[in-house]
């Protein structure tokens, strides 16, 4: 086990999943992960494994039939996974937004309904905020839901959704003006709905097209797609929380989430750029020696190292925060933030102590590096974070003056 990333006060139960799943990674999925991804195909018998392991059940609570294991747990499993193929970590985080959606503001229909099948990975989970022309301004969202009767009719196109053609389960935000005059704030406004479809592309239901997967520079073989909704009639009893209104403040918990999945994403990532990066210098030479022994070398793995330890140490005090029942959108925000950014620069390293050879699609080196950006811009850029944790320290510091 590497002396990095070490996660200290974990019980014995927790320690076991996150052996299980590293040993998961070390044998089934680093040996196929680059050419699955050079092929652009869906990793199904690792997402067979997953299964089988439990993971698509670790944070559901164990009265519907999950492990009912922390935040925590699963951002350190995320980590092991995203360092084998960040793609397959993919696969399973917008699944648990959902979940916890569910589980934090659904209504115990909808819990007793969704969550024991989603604990099997029976129903697989996906979400979606993002439209073609508003980026990160989830107040400007178009997509409406005007009530007819007993159901909802949807109308509008959604951006970026991950799973977005494998799942059965979609979690989508739209405007919903029911009950909210004229003049009332953008995000009072907004609606979760709860979305079954069957898996695939093309129309999945009435009303619902999935057109196809989005051509990516990385985060390959996981589905990206567009989301069209044409008159989709969706039933009231759907209604995440059986609200309306309460959209943009369920969204907002579960991409807190998802902030920490990203930052162990980039934990990851970054871990597994170092081990490349780490083993490469020691073996290979130049002007008589391996370049490891080289100042300027021993220079980029020290560096490479501490970021590491850094992005992590901020990822698990995010995650244990969140666990405790406390507001972690400021915390979420910076290791989001430090990890992703942390994450390009170590794979960047590695990439350059590789030399010529990382340029070569025979090394893995070539593919994190096309990886890595994702994570710059996944549930919120940068500047988004800079954003949330600027208000939030005006907020700690504010000056009674």
């Amino acid at each position: 086990m590497s002396r990095l990333a070490q996660t200290h006060g974990l019980t014995d139960v927790q320690q076991e999943i996150v052996s299980t799943v590293r040993d998961f990674v070390d044998k089934e999925i680093i040996p196929v992960a680059t050419e699955l991804e050079h092929r652009d195909e869906y990793p199904q018998q690792i997402v067979d494994g997953l299964k089988e392991l439990g993971l698509f059940g670790l944070m559901i609570p164990e009265e519907y039939g999950g492990l009912g294991e922390s935040l925590l747990t699963y951002a350190l499993c995320v980590e092991e996974i995203a360092r084998g193929w960040m793609s397959v970590s993919g696969i399973i985080n917008t699944h648990f937004i959902v979940a916890y959606m569910l589980k934090q503001h659904g209504t115990q229909e909808q819990k007793d309904h969704f969550l024991p099948r989603m604990a099997l990975g029976e129903v697989r989970g996906a979400f979606s905020m993002s439209e073609p022309a508003l980026g990160s301004d989830v107040s400007a969202i178009t997509s409406k839901a005007v009530r007819d009767g007993e159901e909802y009719v949807l109308t509008g196109q959604k951006m970026w959704l991950t799973n977005g053609g494998t799942s059965s389960l979609v979690a989508v935000l739209v405007r919903s003006d029911e009950g909210h005059p004229q003049g009332t704030a953008p995000h009072k406004s907004m609606t979760t709905f709860l979305v079954e479809k069957e898996p695939g592309f093309g129309e999945v239901r009435p009303g619902l097209t999935i057109p196809g997967k989005i051509d990516k520079m990385g985060y390959k073989g996981v589905d990206t797609t567009e989301l069209i909704m044409d008159g989709l009639r969706v039933p009231a009893d759907r209604v995440l929380g059986g609200v309306t209104g309460r959209g943009f403040y369920q969204m907002m918990d579960g991409v807190e989430v998802g902030r920490v999945n990203v930052a162990a994403r980039g934990c990851g990532v970054a871990q597994r750029a170092f081990e490349l990066g780490v083993r490469y210098a020691q073996q290979r030479h130049t002007f008589g020696k391996p370049i490891a022994q080289h100042q300027a070398i021993q220079f980029k793995l020290a560096e490479m190292a501490t970021k590491v330890e850094a992005a992590h140490a901020m990822m698990v005090n995010a995650a244990r925060k969140k666990d405790s029942g406390q507001r972690n959108d400021l915390e979420a925000g910076m290791a989001k933030y430090l990890a992703s950014e942390y994450c390009k620069e170590v794979v960047e390293d590695a990439f350059r102590i590789h030399g010529g050879y990382g340029f070569s699609k025979e090394y893995e080196i070539e593919r994190l590096y096309r990886e890595a950006p994702m994570l710059l811009i996944g549930e919120g850029t940068a500047e988004i974070q800079k954003m949330i944790i600027g208000r939030r320290l005006l907020e700690e510091y504010r000056f009674q003056g």
